[in-house]
């Protein structure tokens, strides 16, 4: 039996961890599919986002890669190699390296991250195509319900 033949009952019976990690990985799959088709990568806008004073970063002072690492252990992917990506900012002049080691964001890194944003609400547009806006905010209620009923720790 598919899923589009399931009922109620029979989906209310599917295990959650099952379906977010099926979401998960859909997503993440989906953002950096239409992200590498305009010329980017995921980890590229994360690195420019940490390094923005517009942006993430409260102050806009460089950080190391093992810094910058730890500023986004909780969405980076294993395979996100971050020392690999800066080079190709810095290589873009997007990124410059000082003496310590720290990567400082360009105006023109400042430029392409304010570019890159714009493309964002298309991306979510596509994801949240045929989702009203109160069926979204139930499911995320549901899951952050449910990350409580755990003991997890909620952002």
């Amino acid at each position: 039996m598919t899923t589009q033949q399931m009922t109620d009952a029979e989906l209310a019976a599917q295990p959650a961890a099952y379906w977010t990690g099926v979401a998960y990985e859909a997503l993440i799959a989906f953002t950096r599919a239409r992200q590498a088709e305009l010329g980017f990568t995921q980890p590229q806008y994360w690195l420019l986002r940490n390094l923005s004073k517009n942006d993430i970063s409260p102050d806009g002072h460089g950080m190391t890669v093992p810094e910058l690492r730890q500023a986004m252990s909780s969405y980076i992917r294993p395979e996100d190699d971050l020392e690999a990506e800066s080079k190709v900012l810095l290589e873009r002049g997007w990124l410059t390296r000082d003496d310590e080691g720290r990567l400082w964001i360009t105006e023109s890194g400042e430029e392409a991250r304010v570019d890159f944003k714009r493309h964002a609400p298309a991306i979510r547009e596509r994801i949240h195509q045929g989702i009203d806006d109160a069926d979204y905010v139930t499911a995320l209620k549901v899951l952050q319900q449910m990350i409580r009923n755990v003991g997890g720790t909620l952002p």
